[in-house]
């Protein structure tokens, strides 16, 4: 059985396994805990009474965080005629048909792509390629819109995709170890507030069951979910 390093075990003497910590509380832990030499993203697991395996279960959405996520999004738009001119004053990085053909030819080097509707067609071609690597545009998600400007600026200033697992699980990061506590529990809340509200009808019992915190390479913090109950 692999055992944990000396690290953290450490880190871990810090926080008691199994506590529900009060959020804030659970975010000054969590960068004390840190001890990576690189500035680790800080995510949020949330375990929902959910069964994914029924539609009408199935929680995703999209959420803006308010602090951002603490990483340069890389934005390519797949528009023509004036949308071009609108996503490049928005700020997108790459834009223009001509990047289906360099994605055709193993070209991947952006985070998130929008496109507008009448572009789809020929995106849809490329469904094996993207899917996979969940990059496929998706008007749940509002990558697939004529409001290309919108769509750029919320990208770039920290829009983050959730969506549940088999498992009835919802993994999400809310920003960066080096940002202060106050920006993290602003994103967190931003974050908890877009998942209750998104509760399935269909969705029985307790909804949001359980709630941990950590950094990429920290131990978890488990988080008080009586605030969103």
């Amino acid at each position: 059985m692999a055992q944990n390093g000396k690290k953290y075990r450490s880190a871990s003497e810090r926080r008691e396994l199994g506590k529900p910590y009060e959020a804030s509380k659970a975010i000054e832990i969590v960068k004390q805990m840190s001890f990576a030499k690189f500035d680790e993203t800080v995510e949020v697991a949330i375990r929902l009474g959910v069964d994914p395996r029924h539609a009408d279960q199935v929680v995703r959405g999209t959420v803006v965080l308010p602090e951002g996520t603490g990483k340069t999004m890389r934005v390519l738009v797949i528009a023509a005629g004036a949308k071009v001119q609108e996503a490049q004053d928005a700020g997108a990085d790459y834009v223009g048909t001509e990047y289906l053909a360099k994605i055709k030819e193993g070209w991947l080097d952006f985070d998130v792509l929008i496109a507008t509707p009448d572009q789809m067609g020929q995106l849809g071609q490329l469904g094996r390629v993207l899917g996979p690597r969940g990059l496929m545009p998706n008007p749940k998600a509002g990558t697939v819109t004529f409001d290309v400007a919108k769509a750029v600026k919320e990208s770039k200033g920290g829009k983050i995709e959730f969506r549940v697992d088999k498992g009835g699980n919802v993994h999400a990061p809310i920003g960066k170890v080096s940002f202060g506590p106050e920006q993290l529990a602003t994103n967190l809340a931003a974050l908890m507030d877009t998942i209750v509200r998104s509760k399935p009808s269909a969705a029985k019992g307790v909804y949001i069951r359980n709630v941990a915190i950590s950094s990429s390479m920290g131990p978890g913090v488990t988080i008080d979910t009586t605030p969103y109950r």
